[in-house]
């Protein structure tokens, strides 16, 4: 018998060789109709593997992102089915889930297939699904996978095998389709019941601008019709709230092909958001203790080799910058980590100076693929609002506990109140990815581990997504839209003051070695702004609002008054403008809702003789006349 550990703590003893779907079974017929793959000791396999030893388990159903993969994922594998029935001949690449759907990316040789081709892969893949045939899990020996793949004559497939090492191999069969893949997947095509190919798209093979174009087809499956249909209106709001549409209508930020893609330029209203949010982050920094520094955009080689960040992200980031001295070369520093162990290393460190706290809203630079680049949620230079705690191992835990109260209120300040915290660990299966001993991660993911058990939100755990020096707690929120985001993080790191060989002489007179925390609350000022602008559509929070109000006069008579009020109110941080324009009052009330300004004061001949403004909420109407006293006192009870 093995032992089975629930999410809520209670075990169950079962047959070795039991699988999830058996635990599903034995507590309920319905809960087992539902289940879409388990996670097993943190890794999520088939429902219907064995599990021979003692294992934490969790059944994950299409309420659990991990569901969602597993069952996107076998959609693609559908697709790349009917893609081979209807254009026999085609090679096939990868086929992933992601964030929200799946892709498929395949070499269509002399062919080419365009979106007008989707409805009819989508029939072909729905006719597919009711077959309701299994996928099935084999284990082939490297020679076998081979052989097979060279007689498909897929090369693409050859080379992922190259990578791979013999006893590690594993095929999935549905119907009539073999694919080399780890999987998981779920038990039956039946399951898939509503599908939507989304977009083709071209993709590089494996991401790389040196090798062959591929096709790449994006699309999206539900378990019920009503789910794609209610996805689908989602994707039109969306479409209404783009923060590309709407930065460029209100004037926030711009890109320019002559400064360079992926380099985001902020216009004079999107500088003003950008720094109150610095403005009130700084603010609240300050309060906690923390130290305001400033290091240069770029470094030498040498402090990202000692990083570690070269060795990760150097090929696939911006080339080193040649200096006339030879040998010595310069990077676009990718993160500001690096500089401020440097900072900490300026003079001997005593533990009564810890923990140390320094804080910089430092711009970096990573080079994503071009096709990767989106508005400013994914670009090539970007603005942290990083901070870097060196402090004692018995400290650690207080530390990080603060760092998450900050988060939590800078995230419920601009009004995100559905957060919950991902705790993100290594991935067992793949410890080449991180640098640092063995011991040193078991500290640092216990150190987070115990801290969070202390935290009053929702938590779960993510295999794989620590950064590849320490684990981290990652707050994921829900837009208004119902869409997760990850925004602000909490790092736990004993590996970079291993690597930067940092001290501090500690209360014994010996020299220890600090523990260092990274944390950002913002994560970026652009992906946040991008994600902020999606939320709100537009209708910021008043006092993040660059331009609150805009003042209508209704004829040139009135202009000079305008400006009187204008200057009045700046007096008490209420920032306009005068819309001086000759133009009728209703256009001037119909441009100024358009620019999601959040009031209008309208100005004729009755409130100059009064000196009042008559005045207007965005979306909401006429509030009547007031004097400008009266409207700073409503307006900021609306803050």
């Amino acid at each position: 018998m093995i032992n089975i550990t629930l999410p809520d703590g209670s075990v169950r003893q079962y047959e070795a060789g039991s699988s999830a779907m058996d635990v599903a079974q034995s507590i309920s017929s319905g809960l087992a109709r539902n289940v879409l793959s388990a996670r097993v000791n943190g890794v999520i396999i088939d429902a219907d593997r064995p599990i021979k030893t003692d294992a934490k388990v969790e059944l994950l159903t299409w309420n659990d992102q991990g569901g969602k993969e597993t069952f996107w994922h076998s959609t693609a594998h559908l697709m790349a089915e009917a893609l081979e029935e209807l254009y026999p001949g085609v090679k096939l690449g990868i086929g992933p889930a992601v964030e929200n759907g799946f892709y498929y990316d395949i070499d269509t040789g002399e062919r080419s297939i365009s979106s007008e081709d989707l409805p009819r892969i989508e029939e072909k893949m729905l006719e597919l699904a009711r077959r309701k045939v299994s996928y099935d899990r084999r284990e082939v020996s490297k020679a076998e996978a081979v052989a097979y793949f060279e007689e498909k004559q897929d090369p693409y497939k050859l080379e992922l095998l190259d990578r791979l090492a013999d006893g590690t191999i594993t095929f999935y069969t549905q119907g009539n389709f073999t694919d080399l893949c780890r999987g998981p997947h779920i038990a039956n095509s039946g399951a898939i019941k509503a599908i939507k190919l989304m977009k083709v798209a071209g993709a590089y093979w494996l991401g790389d601008e040196k090798r062959p174009q591929l096709t790449r087809i994006y699309g999206i499956s539900f378990p019920k019709a009503k789910e794609l249909k209610e996805y689908l209106h989602l994707l039109e709001e969306a479409k209404k709230r783009d923060h590309r549409k709407l930065g460029q209508e209100l004037e926030l930020f711009m890109f320019s092909e002559k400064v360079g893609a992926g380099l985001p330029m902020w216009l004079p209203k999107g500088t003003q958001l950008r720094q109150r949010l610095i403005n009130y982050l700084t603010e609240r920094q300050e309060t906690a203790g923390y130290q305001q520094v400033a290091t240069p955009h770029i470094g030498k080689k040498e402090l990202y080799v000692t990083s570690g960040h070269w060795e990760k992200y150097g090929e696939d980031s911006f080339q080193p910058i040649k200096t006339p001295r030879e040998g010595e070369e310069f990077l676009l520093k990718p993160m500001n980590c690096p500089h401020h162990c440097e900072l900490y290393k300026f003079r001997p460190r005593s533990y009564r100076e810890l923990p140390l706290r320094l804080a910089e809203f430092g711009t970096v630079y990573r080079y994503e693929q071009t096709g990767e680049l989106h508005g400013l949620s994914r670009v090539r230079g970007f603005t942290q609002d990083d901070a870097h705690i060196f402090c004692m191992p018995d400290q650690v835990k207080g530390e990080f506990l603060a760092v998450v109260d900050i988060v939590r209120e800078v995230l419920g300040m601009i009004g995100f109140d559905d957060v919950t915290a991902q705790i993100s660990l290594r991935d067992p299966e793949t410890p080449d990815k991180y640098i640092g001993s063995e011991a040193n991660w078991e500290s640092a993911e216990q150190a987070i581990i115990e801290a969070c058990a202390e935290i009053d939100m929702k938590t779960v755990t993510a295999y794989g997504e620590a950064a590849f020096y320490g684990p981290k707690l990652d707050f994921m929120v829900r837009d208004a839209l119902g869409r997760q985001w990850q925004l602000g993080t909490v790092q736990v790191d004993y590996n970079l003051p291993d690597r930067f060989e940092l001290e501090y002489i500690g209360a014994d007179n010996q020299t220890h070695r600090p523990v260092m925390i990274h944390r950002a609350p913002f994560g970026s000022l652009e992906r946040f702004t991008s994600i902020l602008i999606e939320h709100t559509g537009g209708k910021f929070p008043l006092w993040l609002t660059p331009e609150q109000l805009t003042i209508l006069p209704i004829s040139e008579k009135f202009n000079d008054y305008s400006q009187e009020v204008l200057a009045e109110l700046a007096k008490h941080d209420i920032r306009g403008s005068v819309d001086d324009r000759n133009e009728t009052i209703g256009r001037k009330i119909r441009d100024t809702e358009l620019k999601r300004i959040p009031f209008m004061l309208i100005v004729g001949e009755k409130e100059a003789e009064s000196g009042q403004v008559a005045v207007r909420v965005q979306g909401e109407g006429d509030r009547g006349a007031m004097s400008v006293g009266e409207f700073v006192e409503f307006f900021s009870a609306q803050l």
